[in-house]
């Protein structure tokens, strides 16, 4: 029983640190120049670090996606392709390569590249690698994909288009912590922007859409939702969140992780040790309990996927108790079964006032 305590403590450690890692994401950014710099992709996390000899428009998203919102993000890496080019492979597969958050390309639509970027992102998170992008006019109809669609961002005679400022909307969602939401940031910067009204708003979060709008003093963001519209008994409303997807995320890949790094090929598959494996989750989760990142959860034993196992592998469970079921020996194999609520933020307050 040595394990336990190492791994417990480790899982907490790493449970502790979730809110601080949430509060700085990373950006991937896929930019053009006239000659692509000898030192490609580059990394930034700060305006000062924007290189002199990038082009304006270069420099101009990296400074978007920099501003960021209660944070900035905690960098930006940025792989630069040809001015004349719309082959984003190279690019693409280094972004394989290593961590980051969300994905923005400035010339996607331009480009039209907007279907082979939803169809790598969905990719890359179908082999756990789980990523996001912000893109423009995009109903991809994804928890994965930020489909920001407000037409013009205008700062003084300056106008964004939806594809100019994906960047910023990036740098906002990246800087946003795990137990906060992106919905209402204000954009200090910005003096107008295309205006929707009351009803034109709750139409578009409706259908998917991330956007800008006027309260009558200063310009925010909509409700914080993603591109996600098709829900499942797997995919509920909670998903639509900008702000559930990425607590979701942050702490799927810690799991994973850390099961990768401690318990893959080091433990045997018996059932004290799963014991310990799920006291060591459970241990992560009331840490993020306490962090109010979570409100609740429950993790056991997958009885049905235990079961089927062993009818798989020649094994009568007809006679069997659920007790022997959880005690059974399955090879290589820990079936776990987990629910997890999400604690969500304040977004819809109703005040009735009686006179």
């Amino acid at each position: 029983m040595s394990g336990m305590p190492s791994i417990n403590i480790q899982f907490t450690e790493l449970a502790a640190t979730v809110v601080e890692r949430s509060n700085n994401g990373i950006i991937a950014m896929i930019l053009k120049e006239s000659s692509v710099p000898e030192t490609n992709p580059i990394v930034v996390a700060s305006a000062d670090e924007i290189p002199a000899t990038l082009s304006a428009d270069s420099k101009k998203q990296l400074e978007l996606a920099l501003l960021g919102y209660v944070n900035s993000p905690k960098k930006v890496i940025a792989y630069f392709i040809e001015d004349d080019s719309v082959d984003y492979t190279d690019a693409l597969n280094y972004f394989k390569t290593v961590t980051w958050d969300y994905l923005v390309v400035p010339t996607v639509a331009t480009d039209e590249q907007t279907t082979a970027i939803v169809n790598y992102i969905k990719s890359e998170r179908a082999a756990d690698h789980l990523v996001k992008a912000v893109l423009p006019n995009t109903a991809a109809d994804s928890e994965a994909i930020i489909n920001y669609t407000t037409a013009a961002a205008i700062v003084n005679d300056v106008t964004y288009t939806a594809e100019e400022y994906c960047s910023r909307i990036a740098g906002i969602i990246a800087g946003t912590p795990v137990e906060m939401s992106a919905t209402y940031a204000t954009l200090p910067e910005l003096t107008d922007c295309s205006r929707l009204t009351k009803a034109e708003m709750d139409t578009a979060v409706n259908a998917g859409k991330f956007f800008l709008w006027w309260d009558g003093e200063k310009v925010k963001t909509s409700r914080a939702v993603n591109s996600l519209t098709t829900l499942t008994s797997s995919k509920n409303t909670q998903f639509q969140k900008i702000k559930i997807v990425s607590a979701v995320d942050i702490i799927s890949f810690d799991i994973k992780k850390m099961i990768q790094d401690t318990y893959i090929g080091k433990v045997s598959n018996n059932y004290d040790n799963k014991q310990i494996l799920m006291t060591a989750i459970g241990s992560y989760f009331d840490e993020l309990l306490i962090d109010g990142v979570v409100s609740r959860y429950n993790i056991a034993i997958d009885i049905n996927a235990n079961r089927a196992y062993l009818n798989a592998h020649g094994v009568d469970t007809s006679e069997m108790t659920e007790d022997e079921i959880k005690m059974a020996d399955t090879g290589s194999n820990v079936f776990l079964v987990a629910t997890l609520r999400i604690l969500d933020v304040i977004e819809d307050v109703t005040l009735k006032i009686t006179i």
